[in-house]
């Protein structure tokens, strides 16, 4: 697998995030809220004059929230998903990195969340980091409660 990926940290894990879905980082001051959103949705956000959806990465992990997470600047990821742009609020952005190998199934427990979002693990020079599918964090736990 020649495999760019993004490496992210979210809720105090390492993560990846297959760089060819990441349109860009970015750093957010201010949200808007959106009445009635599922709760992962964190708000709106304009970049560039094109509004963003702003998705809450722990929320849709079904974890607990930042603490303090609307005080300053937020970080995001980019990511286009069925032609609308998302920011996905991470705690950190590290490094792009390549894969050294196609995804190989998780053999530890994870949470329902981590689980919903995993495409398995992907060994790295950094070491072995969960993919994340960038849709399914999208989607959240409200779309994937509602398809089961």
């Amino acid at each position: 697998m020649n495999q760019l990926l993004l490496i992210v940290t979210i809720a105090g894990s390492r993560v990846a995030l297959p760089a060819a879905e990441v349109e860009g980082v970015v750093e957010l001051e201010a949200l808007i809220d959106v009445p009635r959103a599922p709760a992962h949705i964190a708000g709106l956000s304009a970049l560039r004059s094109r509004v963003l959806t702003v998705v809450d990465c722990r929320l849709s992990l079904e974890l607990e929230p930042a603490p303090n997470a609307r005080d300053g600047l937020l970080e995001g990821a980019v990511v286009e998903v069925d032609g609308h742009h998302y920011a996905l609020l991470v705690d950190a952005v590290e490094d792009v990195v390549d894969a050294l190998g196609d995804p190989a199934p998780v053999r530890a427990a994870m949470g329902a969340g981590w689980q919903r979002v995993s495409r398995g693990m992907v060994e790295t020079d950094e070491g072995p980091l969960l993919l994340v599918d960038v849709a399914a964090l999208v989607a959240g736990p409200d779309r994937a409660a509602a398809a089961a």
